[in-house]
């Protein structure tokens, strides 16, 4: 590296402290310009390329604080449902719970409401994911693998999920997992049990209904079982109650 180079890239680096704390624009974009106004495009390219690491090390950090923020508001929300409503809850309450800033709590929500919302989306949005990615038709054998996903999914949200199924829960959430689970395991059954159209509602209600108690003893209870345990349990029965049917 050239003496000319150094005083470059120094100069260069000067001018850019003084820009980037005046910046509300794209940082990115002032790299370009300087890029093309002049100065020593290796000097600028060499500064660009640090910028690049530090700005990706900032966003890991940032992203880092933003997970545990919202874990740890996630936790004192559930921990509040079994004590309360949701409707009984205000954000000071959560936020002293957790000892976290109202400030904080408002950057990433704009109510108690529109967290629970967003909370609930997210579990959803794993579950419809799941239900895309590994098709079960018909039920057998190489269903296993959907259940246990469905039962990891609910043991790394335990405390939410308890919560959001328990007294103090939306009924409004179990809906609609109970919509995703109807459209996808009616068209399974009939795939399974084509002789059976006529009672395919009723044995899904019997599916449904038995293991939305089964999951809800399982998260509430103090019985530590693993998913995995869990999910072969729930395979072996629905197994059993096809076969006899």
């Amino acid at each position: 590296m050239t003496c000319y180079l150094l005083i470059d890239i120094v100069l260069i680096y000067e001018t850019l402290g003084i820009i980037l704390k005046k910046s509300t624009g794209d940082n990115h974009q002032i790299f370009l310009s300087l890029s093309v106004n002049g100065h020593n495009r290796q000097a600028v390219l060499i500064l660009y390329k640090i910028f690049i690491i530090q700005e990706g090390n900032m966003t890991k950090k940032t992203d880092r604080r933003i997970r545990k923020t919202k874990a740890q508001l996630r936790q004192g929300l559930a921990e509040l449902l079994q004590e309360k409503s949701l409707k009984e809850i205000t954000v000071k309450e959560l936020t002293d719970k957790v000892d976290i800033n109202r400030s904080t709590f408002y950057l990433h929500y704009s109510d108690i409401y529109d967290m629970m919302e967003k909370i609930e989306n997210e579990l959803i949005e794993e579950i419809e994911e799941l239900v895309r990615t590994r098709p079960v038709n018909p039920f057998n054998e190489s269903s296993f693998p959907f259940i246990e996903e469905i039962f990891t999914i609910l043991a790394e949200n335990r405390q939410i999920c308890a919560a959001l199924l328990g007294p103090n829960g939306d009924i409004v959430f179990l809906q609609r997992i109970e919509n995703i689970l109807s459209r996808h395991s009616l068209n399974v059954l009939e795939e399974t049990l084509p002789e059976k159209k006529q009672d395919l509602q009723y044995l899904y209600s019997f599916f449904a209904f038995g293991c939305v108690g089964m999951i809800k003893m399982w998260l509430t209870g103090c019985y530590g079982e693993s998913p995995q345990y869990m999910a072969r349990l729930t395979f072996h029965l629905i197994m059993n109650a096809l076969h006899k049917s």
